[in-house]
């Protein structure tokens, strides 16, 4: 009924291009190692032991993985569509650094949107009479990339007539990224659906040999723009999901690669030996990836959990506070970190938050511009994604690629919180 325009910033904003390349270079060794966890059972259970006993939306998708995993899987060739987080953490000598936020491996959005945002800057800058500057601006459109991903896993499905599934939220407030995506689909005569796990509850079967049906219409790849919070499911729509992950269709993901992005196998991950232990000879990627890896600490319950826990009360600003969620906005700091955290120090619920070392970018000027907000010049701070689109059939990788990037602002009062969060705007980075 209502259209906003999608909030952005005036002009594209200074990114350093050696941490730009540096953010682009590891893309592929993280599309690695996620697939790499997503595969590794006891890797997943042993590190979700602590935060599946108190944390009842992780505890769900886990006790689906482990359901599916005893069936045994259906599905052979696994797409993955990721998107990792930095920021540039000016140190204590002030030379910026590529920090890791986090990697979200589900519905991870504004592939579309931002493939569009490069022409918009373009052309403010060229009003300003910077045609030179605009003609800088790096071409982008990770749209492209992501349908590629979905394209080749719709053939290697192997169904000239099956069709890809996008599954939606029951409120569409991101539709026009979303849409972006979907047209390089329908452009490639690749028939689209777009559902909701309602619509999956009701109409949804598997037959014999697993495949999955919608309306009479078999379905190649599943493509979750929806699933990744609490509230996104009632018990109709814990059965349509588990519907789906028992099928024999793509997933992206499938609920092995879900976990694989949660915060407290971040936090792991950050652990000596473990980048080792998943990617075996892999010394270089493993070099790569944890250059980027900010301070991460355990909450689990136990002498190191509580002096980690004590740290963090006595100096809450150094720290970020993060619960296993996705979407953003759910990240605590300062005085509310340290209420939190003296409320439920002595109790397991601590064991549900992870720990990180707080990022502190150098701040530049910029105008937000969004709907119904005045407009003003704001400080603000950058926050740099890399999508990367990887494809498994069986035990072969037959595609590992970033797909592009994505620059979104926020005004440096906000500590938390994405475009869809209502907080950062889209950007367009411009190398320096």
């Amino acid at each position: 009924q209502v259209v906003n325009y999608a909030p952005f910033t005036l002009l594209p904003s200074t990114v350093p291009s050696a941490l730009f390349e540096q953010a682009y270079a590891v893309q592929q060794d993280f599309n690695l190692l996620v697939d790499a966890i997503s595969q590794n059972k006891e890797f997943l259970e042993h590190t979700l032991a602590s935060t599946i006993k108190v944390d009842d939306f992780t505890a769900r998708l886990f006790r689906i993985y482990t359901q599916v995993l005893e069936e045994g899987l259906a599905q052979s060739v696994f797409l993955g569509i990721n998107r990792s987080d930095y920021m540039f953490d000016c140190g204590v000598d002030g030379t910026p650094a590529l920090k890791q936020i986090e990697i979200n491996t589900i519905a991870a959005s504004f592939g579309g949107l931002t493939s569009r945002t490069v022409a918009v800057h373009g052309q403010v800058l060229k009003v300003l009479g910077k045609s030179k500057e605009a003609s800088h601006l790096l071409p982008n459109n990770p749209s492209k990339g992501l349908a590629l991903g979905i394209v080749k896993a719709w053939e290697l499905y192997g169904s000239q007539s099956a069709v890809v599934m996008f599954l939606v939220e029951e409120v569409q407030r991101n539709i026009f990224d979303q849409r972006c995506v979907e047209n390089e689909l329908w452009n490639r005569n690749i028939r689209v659906i777009r559902k909701r796990f309602r619509d999956v509850f009701e109409e949804g079967s598997l037959d014999d040999a697993k495949r999955l049906y919608m309306d009479g219409q078999e379905v190649a790849v599943v493509y979750y723009r929806e699933g990744y919070v609490p509230k996104n499911y009632d018990q109709q729509n814990w059965e349509a999901r588990l519907l789906l992950e028992r099928s024999r269709a793509v997933k992206c993901p499938d609920i092995a690669t879900q976990l694989a992005g949660t915060k407290k196998v971040q936090q792991e991950l950050s652990r000596p030996g473990t980048l080792e232990r998943l990617l075996p000879g892999h010394a270089e990627a493993v070099a790569r990836i944890r250059a980027t890896f900010a301070g991460l600490y355990s909450l689990d319950m136990g002498e190191e959990g509580d002096k980690i826990a004590a740290m963090a009360i006595a100096d809450p600003d150094r720290f970020v506070l993060k619960p296993q969620r996705e979407g953003g906005g759910n990240n605590l700091y300062g005085e509310e970190l340290r209420q939190v955290l003296e409320k439920i120090r002595d109790s397991p619920e601590r064991t549900s938050y992870i720990l990180m070392d707080k990022i502190k970018p150098q701040p530049a000027i910029n105008y937000l511009l969004r709907a119904y907000s005045p407009l003003q010049v704001s400080e603000c701070v950058s926050e740099l994604g890399i999508f990367g689109v990887y494809i498994r059939q069986g035990k072969e990788m037959v595609m590992n690629r970033a797909a592009g990037h994505l620059l979104r602002t926020k005004a440096i009062e906000h500590a938390d919180g994405g475009v869809a969060a209502g907080v950062a705007v889209l950007d367009t980075p411009y190398l320096v």
